[in-house]
């Protein structure tokens, strides 16, 4: 409980909140005078709000030689660590694992009832919109999928080719992580199957090709939806 509010009281500050978000969505690193620029900051503010998210672990650092001499300066990276927060406590994680080997141990009868599972979810997610979408062209419905897929934790880019009738997105956060650091091969299935869920929602006949994915050594995992 005690980290909990730590991470909710540091998370409170409408910039440093967005601060956290820049990580997450690059996955690059920056420096103070980075973020003071991006944010239009005084570095001195930005060097607090970057140190509160390094106290919470949200953050690492190293130091870089410039190359030129003087003092080597701080850089900032997104840690590894991911933001669980309920009250009071409940291990959702534990659950999770103990959900995921049961399914494993049923072989493939398990894995086909995550699969089916995931994608049944993925329809979900759009269910709400199921009237708007059919009174949507195609910019709108693909505006609606980048915005739940960023709701949903994903941190997406997308960018629609008119010419070719695709759509191009890239990941940046995985929503399933820890847990498909188990078993990554059958998480990023599932994650597929529920991106799939989202998509034929909108677009019935699209296809889902992916393309790269983070836990095969990529930085991100990428993806490209063709439009029937």
């Amino acid at each position: 409980m005690e980290n909990t509010l730590k991470v909710t009281n540091v998370l409170s500050d409408p910039t440093r909140y967005k601060i956290y978000q820049s990580f997450l969505e690059t996955k690059t690193p920056k420096t103070v005078a980075d973020i003071a620029d991006l944010f239009n900051i005084h570095p001195n503010v930005a060097r607090l709000h970057l140190t509160k998210l390094q106290e919470i672990k949200l953050l690492n650092t190293y130091y870089e030689k410039s190359g030129k001499g003087g003092r080597p300066k701080r850089v900032y990276i997104l840690s590894d660590h991911v933001i669980e927060l309920t009250f009071p406590h409940r291990d959702y994680k534990m659950l999770a694992e103990m959900m995921l080997k049961s399914l494993i141990n049923l072989g493939d009868v398990g894995k086909k009832a995550l699969y089916d599972t995931g994608k049944a979810y993925g329809e979900q997610i759009m269910l709400h919109h199921a009237y708007e979408i059919t009174n949507m062209d195609t910019k709108e419905k693909f505006k609606l999928l980048e915005e739940k897929s960023s709701l949903l934790g994903m941190y997406p880019h997308f960018s629609y080719d008119e010419n070719k009738n695709s759509i191009h997105f890239t990941i940046t956060n995985c929503p399933f992580k820890e847990i498909a650091e188990k078993d990554s091969s059958l998480i990023c299935n599932m994650h597929n199957q529920f991106i799939k869920g989202m998509l034929h929602s909108v677009f019935p006949d699209a296809k889902l090709y992916e393309k790269e994915n983070m836990f095969e050594g990529c930085e991100n995992c990428r993806y490209v939806v063709e439009i029937s």
